[in-house]
């Protein structure tokens, strides 16, 4: 695990999707306020829809010009309406799968953006997803940038069409957050780990820049509080270990150093830890969770929770190693 640099550049995957384009778009925003670097990857293979293979160096030399034409393009349409210097911005393409690619670039930067993929939950439950793959691989913050609306709106949609007696049609909509978009916090998970750390700091830091409140959630389970002084041979209740997880809560928000013009509030939640941040992501502007820890089973962590906040969270995650 390296320290987080907040001076090296952003990595951002992009392929021409609407989902990377946001994630573009987002990694722009970001540097615009931090002053970073941008190195804009674009991971291809010969599937890419490039027509029959090259077959001598003046033609692979076309495939990389065409390739640079399209990387400026969509820069070109990002950063409309963004005050962002563009002698920051590197556009890289390389011959390799996003994944290899992001991984390889990626490998020293402050972060690694990317877009998340418009499946369908029931998909992205069995197949899994690329960005949670890359998030699981990486050395480094990984954000996953979510896309609104899309396909999972009409697939709810028809779900809630077939099982409405009827002919007509039926719309679902969820209700909103009454908390408008622009002052929705940031909210970090914690357990005292060291990733969960590590998280904290990244997610002070994004709040610092946007001007945003900070929220720091414990979510816990009884295998997640240790011992409880008292209950040694006992099973403590759950008002018993709400006291025991403020406590922790409380210690570890002790030790750290927050700035006068960040407001920071911490709250300690009965719940599993997936749940309980899924929840959280319809409220925030951008949840950060640590690599591992948050489930109380480091083992099982990368496949269970961080995989899910990823695939199912409602809005920008970043995963920090």
């Amino acid at each position: 695990m390296t320290e987080l640099n907040t001076k090296a550049d952003i990595v951002v995957g992009v392929d021409g999707s609407d989902e990377s384009f946001a994630a573009l778009k987002w990694t722009l925003e970001e540097a615009s306020l931090t002053g970073q670097s941008v190195n804009a990857v674009f991971g291809w293979t010969h599937s890419w829809d490039m027509g029959a293979e090259p077959d001598s160096d003046e033609a692979w030399a076309k495939v990389r010009h065409d390739i640079a034409n399209e990387l400026r393009e969509w820069v070109e349409r990002a950063t409309k309406g963004i005050d962002f210097d563009p002698a920051n911005l590197k556009l890289t393409s390389v011959k390799a799968s996003g994944t290899t690619a992001l991984l390889q670039i990626g490998h020293d930067a402050q972060q690694i953006v990317v877009g998340r993929r418009s499946l369908g939950r029931v998909a992205r439950w069995f197949l899994g997803s690329l960005s949670a793959s890359l998030a699981e691989e990486a050395e480094v913050p990984v954000t996953v940038v979510r896309l609104s609306g899309g396909e999972e709106e009409s697939v709810t949609d028809a779900i809630a069409s077939a099982l409405t007696p009827g002919d007509q049609p039926v719309h679902y909509e969820q209700p909103e957050p009454e908390t408008e978009p622009e002052i929705r916090p940031v909210v970090v998970g914690v357990d005292g780990s060291e990733i969960s750390r590590r998280a904290f700091d990244f997610a002070l830091e994004e709040a610092r820049i946007h001007h945003r409140p900070l929220h720091v959630m414990f979510c816990w389970q009884l295998r997640d509080l240790g011992a409880v002084p008292g209950y040694e041979n006992a099973v403590p209740s759950v008002e018993v270990g709400q006291q025991r997880a403020e406590e922790i809560l409380n210690g570890l928000m002790a030790k750290v150093s927050i700035p006068e013009d960040v407001q920071v509030t911490a709250n300690a939640f009965h719940i599993r830890a997936s749940k309980g941040l899924i929840a959280a992501s319809r409220y925030a502007s951008h949840l950060v969770v640590g690599s591992r820890g948050l489930s109380g089973l480091d083992a099982h962590f990368l496949g269970s929770v961080s995989r899910q906040i990823v695939n199912f969270a409602e809005c920008t995650v970043t995963v920090v190693h």
